[in-house]
């Protein structure tokens, strides 16, 4: 058995490795959870961590090393042949978790444990085509119609549903509760067990079974247990916080009691919660089932600077129950500037900011956004500008089922159907029969379209003239608000968003599109892309036939994808990604945080939406740009529409100021600094560190600028003081400390409430 206390590196380290890389590369043989921050080397600290071991005469044949996914492991597995270079030693097998675990599925077919299974894995387009004809099948007559409608998103749901359910030991019933979804989709229940039986009978298994199967069978077999158990010498896992319980289970039995495991991560940038990872992993159950192991820090990052490491620890200190680990800009690191850009609308700011850069620059610049619709507005002007940009995922605004829908409205409003083939024609009368739905049954829309197809003008008059009386009333309602829509704005010349918020309101489109939404996300994706098309036109004033020769236009120009340019993202994309400009739109209650669901927990929630932005921000390394709205004397009227609370909470006067300050280079500045922003505890501890004390106002223990329910603690004039509990766009709940739980209005809530520290 090897030594537990550790040794001198046969190999002298390099010098530009940090104590903390070098104590975790020279740590003993035991258990440890490594927590790393964003841009810490931790890459190169596990390379030479392993490099390290085989010095010391481990046998590569019992290290296991394992990654997230194929690319982690391509990248260590480069790394690793980097720094053992020509040492001649032989190297660890690096794999996924789903390598392991099929290997160990066809382990256990052979020795009968599991029933053979076909090698030809399900494809998604396979597995899509299940759900489809399962969701037809089960789903309740309620939804046949909205589930034709709106195939793509019933077969996601319910696919992602089937993963989901595959990352934990759970029943698809409490992990269905634990979603929230309404009692009508409570068919995704049988769906899933359905599922599981066709899939058994064809013997095919999918990427998820690959570790869902053989862990099921290893903790329901106790013999498996022992026989996979104790191989090992010694397990290292990175990115750990991305950790789901079935692959916990899996490393758990594995290890057994034998292997010491390392385990690397971040429990601050947990934000795959959709797909099963939970931080509780790497916070709490590693050590509570490995046993008290060391507990190690990465906390220099050499990806940004003092003011980025400012605001990202000022942020995420917010939430509870972390690990008390402060991320600290290596000297190393550039002085990332920082800008707070606070304007009614995203698009601007981000134009003034590229068209500073050069096409090098360019292609090294990142727009984040919280969800797709937030990108309609910038890319629209993207592509007015012709500024080159890059789209990671599907093909952009201009092709969304909204603006196809726009562009349709816009066809026959300005007289244009005359020019448009019969085909076409059919096919913008659907999409005009979608927005919204009229409420008519797949069959009956399509024979209503085609008859609309059939002639070049005066649509408006041939629905009029249906026999409303031989269809329900809400479809009767609807197909007549549409007639009296098209009628009414028939040759409009006035400006295009007048036009298109005319008709939404005479159509109640926004009523509809969410009405008909599978999940209140959804819905908001959906309207939210509708007013960013409105916003864009409003700015070009510009009517209808103008903004639709502008629309296809833009349309011929984007199916031209740049392979250049800026690149326009999720932040959800980003993980493990960085570049030199990082620009972050939409800082507002709106979509940092994510309005929440009512049944949602509002503080695990604003947890939750804390570690995105605090990801999204530590992806800068030169430049970064927060772009937010302007500050309000009025903040309970301004709604979801006001600047973001965690703004307030990234503390930015003070991280900018104290930012500068340290990055003058040591010399230049004093061993004691006197600031003009109030001082916080976090920035009193991050000055320490660099052997600089600090002085000035404290913090106020309350921000009397914030809408009160984004205070933890309230009182109330009447019912005394309590604990917000949640909150949606109207509303927000207090559990106040006599008893009562009781819900408030947001706009009315400064008249009755205070804050309390």
């Amino acid at each position: 058995m090897p030594s537990h206390s550790p040794s001198a590196p046969s190999t002298p380290l390099p010098d530009f490795l940090t104590d903390e890389q070098r104590a975790i590369i020279t740590a003993g043989y035991e258990h440890a959870v490594i927590t790393a921050v964003a841009g810490s080397g931790k890459t190169s600290t596990l390379a030479w961590r392993i490099r390290y071991l085989l010095e010391q005469g481990h046998d590569p044949n019992r290290m296991l090393v394992l990654m997230f996914n194929r690319s982690a492991r391509a990248d260590f597995q480069r790394k690793l042949g980097q720094v053992c270079g020509q040492t001649g030693l032989a190297l660890p097998e690096i794999r996924t978790y789903h390598a392991m675990g099929l290997r160990l599925y066809r382990r256990f077919v052979r020795e009968g444990y599991l029933p053979g299974f076909s090698e030809q894995i399900l494809t998604e387009q396979e597995i899509h085509y299940q759900v489809w004809q399962l969701t037809r099948r089960l789903a309740p007559e309620e939804l046949a119609d909205d589930i034709r409608r709106n195939k793509k998103e019933y077969v996601e749901t319910a696919s992602g549903f089937i993963d989901l359910v595959k990352t934990t030991l759970s029943p698809a019933e409490v992990v269905f509760e634990s979603l929230g979804y309404a009692d009508r989709h409570r068919y995704l229940i049988d769906l899933f067990h359905s599922f599981e039986q066709w899939r058994k009978g064809e013997s095919r298994i999918s990427y998820a079974d690959m570790l869902y199967e053989p862990v099921m069978a290893i903790h329901q077999n106790p013999p498996l247990q022992r026989r996979v158990g104790n191989k090992m010498d010694l397990i290292l896992v990175d990115e750990y916080q991305d950790t789901n319980e079935i692959q916990h289970l899996l490393l758990r039995y594995v290890a057994g009691d034998r292997a010491r495991v390392t385990v690397v991560g971040d429990p601050d940038q947990t934000i795959y919660e959709f797909r099963g990872a939970r931080p509780e992993f790497i916070l709490r159950r590693f050590s509570e089932e490995f046993g008290n192991p060391l507990e190690q820090t990465l906390s220099y990052t050499f990806r940004y600077g003092h003011r980025v490491a400012l605001l990202a620890n000022h942020l995420i200190s917010h939430n509870r129950g972390r690990k008390d680990v402060m991320c600290h800009a290596h000297p190393s690191t550039p002085a990332t500037s920082v800008q707070l850009h606070r304007s009614e609308t995203d698009a601007g700011p981000v134009l003034k900011i590229l068209r500073t850069l050069s096409p090098e620059a360019l292609a090294d610049t990142a727009i984040l956004f919280r969800v797709w619709s937030q990108s309609v507005a910038i890319e629209l002007k993207l592509l007015a500008r012709q500024i080159p940009y890059r789209i990671d995922a599907g093909k952009g605004a201009l092709f969304s089922r909204e603006v196809e829908a726009i562009i349709a409205l816009l066809t026959v409003v300005s007289g244009r159907l005359a020019a448009r083939p019969e085909l076409d024609r059919r096919a913008l009368a659907r999409q005009l029969l979608r927005f919204p739905h009229v409420g008519l049954r797949e069959p009956e829309l399509d024979s209503l379209a085609q008859f609309l197809a059939g002639f070049t003008d005066g649509w408006h008059e041939r629905l009029l003239a249906m026999d409303f009386s031989a269809l329900s009333a809400p479809a009767a309602r609807k197909l007549r608000a549409l007639g009296d829509a098209l009628a009414q704005l028939r040759g409009f010349r006035g400006p295009a968003a007048t036009l298109l918020r005319r008709y939404a309101e005479a159509t109640e489109l926004f009523e509809g599109l969410r009405s008909l939404a599978l999940t209140h996300e959804s819905a908001d994706e959906r309207i939210d892309t509708v007013e960013g098309i409105l916003n864009y036109l409003k700015g070009l004033d510009v009517n209808g036939e103008d903004a639709l020769e502008h629309l296809l236009a833009l349309k011929r120009q984007a199916s031209e994808r740049a392979d250049q340019g800026v690149l326009l993202s999720t932040i959800h994309r980003t993980k493990g990604l960085e570049w030199d400009t990082v620009i972050l739109p939409g800082l507002q209650e709106k979509y940092l945080p994510y309005t929440p669901r009512p049944q949602d927990d509002a503080q695990a929630f604003l947890e939750s939406e804390r570690r995105l932005l605090y990801v999204a921000m530590t992806r800068a390394r030169h430049a970064l740009h927060l772009i937010t709205r302007p500050a309000s004397q009025r903040p309970h009227l301004e709604g979801d529409q006001g600047p973001s609370r965690f703004l307030t909470e990234c503390c930015v006067e003070l991280s900018l100021e104290l930012g500068d300050r340290l990055h003058r280079s040591p010399g230049e500045r004093p061993s004691r600094l006197h600031l003009e922003a109030p001082l916080t505890a976090v920035g009193q501890r991050y000055a320490e560190r660099e052997g600089v004390e600090v002085a000035g106002a404290p913090q106020p223990a309350v921000d009397a600028s914030a809408p009160v329910w984004h205070h933890p603690r309230v009182s109330h004039a009447i019912f005394g003081p309590g604990t917000v509990l949640a909150e949606d766009e109207r509303s927000f709940e207090v559990r106040f400390d006599r008893g009562d739980t009781l819900n408030f209005s947001k706009k009315s809530a400064h008249l009755y409430f205070t804050a309390l520290p």
